[in-house]
């Protein structure tokens, strides 16, 4: 199987496709990293923002992904961060990690959540909603899944089977950790691409 892309230096991978199809030939990982589809793409309705243009795409491929799909992901790695935990069916978690989105606005979320199986308390991180510097509606703030990566310190393999722009996978780099994204969208890929081609950033 033959990846979109691949940096063999930083060990990054990108495959375009299904992950129902491509997460069977990969190996297993340190850590599953990850932001799937919440199936709200219906409900993006609230004030200007809500009709924007940029979320128009959104509301064709945001569609939860099936329980089989959630469970083959997790059968990937002993450790997990899936964001937006809330809208799946996934075990009893103990620690669940906190975004506090300190400038939202009152018609959206103030904070999101991500599901873990890690044995530990609450945690939370405060940190604005920033633009979509890369073109992907729902791109989360690198800054916010660099703190992510740093609760497992010693993961140096990084799955991310819904991938976006790639926001895991630079993290991933940006700290001198191996990634493999999966991405079915192949702007979303070259996306990733583009930004995996630069250097690493100085966190």
């Amino acid at each position: 199987m033959k990846p979109y892309y691949e940096d063999t230096k930083s060990g990054i991978q990108i495959f375009l496709g299904d992950c129902r199809d491509i997460l069977p030939h990969l190996p297993k990982v340190d850590l599953v990293l990850t932001d799937p589809p919440y199936g709200l793409g219906a409900r993006m309705q609230g004030g200007t923002w809500g009709s924007a243009e940029k979320y128009t795409d959104l509301r064709s491929w945001d569609v939860r992904p099936a329980q089989d799909v959630l469970e083959s992901i997790l059968c990937r790695s002993w450790t997990a961060i899936i964001w937006g935990g809330i809208y799946y069916t996934l075990p009893v978690s103990r620690c669940w990690l906190v975004w506090d989105k300190r400038n939202a606005v009152h018609t959206m979320a103030d904070c999101e959540l991500a599901w873990t199986n890690f044995e530990r308390p609450v945690k939370r991180f405060s940190w604005p909603v920033g633009i979509h510097h890369f073109g992907h509606p729902t791109e989360k703030p690198i800054e916010l899944f660099s703190w992510c990566l740093a609760f497992v310190p010693n993961a140096q393999t990084v799955l991310d089977p819904f991938m976006g722009s790639g926001t895991t996978l630079r993290a991933a780099k940006d700290l001198g950790r191996h990634a493999i994204g999966i991405e079915i969208e192949e702007k979303y890929c070259e996306i990733a691409a583009k930004r995996l081609a630069q250097e690493v950033l100085q966190l």
